[in-house]
């Protein structure tokens, strides 16, 4: 017989707690892509999903730094309730050299920053430590990175080309004018997984911003949406992705009401991955589903994995 925790169901981190973020100042804007903050709810402790999303993250939690390494599923931390984190997304292809590491060396780890060897850590921490509210450490924490970055170089430029392709499903390869091998080994060093992980990956965050901004829309438009290449293919990538159906992660990031009660919509960063493109290619059942709704933009169906 299974246990009552294995039946848990896991809640997505968006919808755990209150989630805030904004943009770098100027001097980090090359390194890092987005600051933010994220407080649990208090009560009793919950199952977190820490789904995929390409990136890696430096995290001040519990009182240290912390690298949260790429993901290739999701994750289910331990985070004592009311705790608030406070982050960094690095920019694609900065991680690696900031943290003076391949990332294929941190998927799916949390490594404390100081194990990774960084001199400044150890100030860092103390002085973040004395700060009174969380408020105040994320004031002092972009401050602290403005500091670091003015001994950094800017990342490299192929990265920021492959994390775009990987969002709109064009070969890297191609627009650098590399080999796949070659693709594949700057893949891993920066974002620790190969090219059509990405894509995977990329793929179902653009499936999560169209949950947090629709509650109407059938799966099957969901998915073409998305760019899977139907709503069977949605569902297989989102559960491997996240151990959740497509049906529960719009009922916790859309505007719907479950059992559990409402659940805010929030975005957990602007969108920039659903891309207005005319509907070309041959009809599908799909097509059906959308009858009798407003015309509906979708993103080129992608390619089986």
């Amino acid at each position: 017989m299974a246990s009552g925790k294995s039946k848990e169901m896991a809640m997505l981190a968006a919808s755990a707690g209150r989630y805030s973020e904004f943009a770098p100042p100027p001097a980090l804007r090359c390194h890092f892509s987005r600051l933010w903050s994220h407080t649990l709810r208090d009560g009793p402790p919950a199952k977190v999903a820490i789904v995929p999303d390409g990136y890696c993250d430096l995290l001040w939690i519990g009182g240290r730094l912390v690298v949260a390494g790429p993901d290739r599923t999701a994750a289910f931390p331990v985070i004592r309730p009311g705790t608030t984190v406070i982050g960094a997304r690095f920019a694609p292809g900065a991680a690696a050299s900031w943290l003076k590491t391949p990332l294929s060396a941190l998927v799916g780890l949390s490594v404390p920053l100081a194990d990774i060897g960084r001199k400044d850590t150890a100030e860092f921490e103390a002085r973040l430590q004395d700060c009174p509210d969380p408020a105040a450490a994320a004031m002092l924490f972009a401050r602290l990175l403005e500091e670091a970055a003015g001994d950094e170089e800017a990342p490299a430029r192929d990265a920021a080309v492959i994390f775009a392709a990987a969002d709109t499903g064009r070969q890297a390869s191609g627009l650098l004018g590399i080999s796949e091998r070659q693709l594949r080994r700057r893949c891993h060093h920066h974002f620790g997984h190969g090219a059509k992980t990405l894509e995977r990956i990329r793929r179902f965050q653009r499936f999560l911003d169209l949950c947090r901004s629709s509650d109407t829309m059938p799966l099957a438009c969901l998915a073409l949406e998305a760019g899977f290449a139907d709503q069977a293919h949605m569902t297989r990538e989102v559960g491997e992705l996240s151990t959740l159906t497509p049906t529960v992660i719009l009922d916790q990031l859309g505007m719907r009401k479950t059992s559990g009660g409402p659940f805010c919509s929030r975005r957990r960063r602007p969108v920039c991955y659903s891309r207005e493109t005319s509907c070309e290619g041959p009809a599908s059942h799909a097509d059906n589903a959308c009858e009798n709704r407003p015309p509906l933009h979708r993103a080129r169906l992608a390619r089986r994995l």
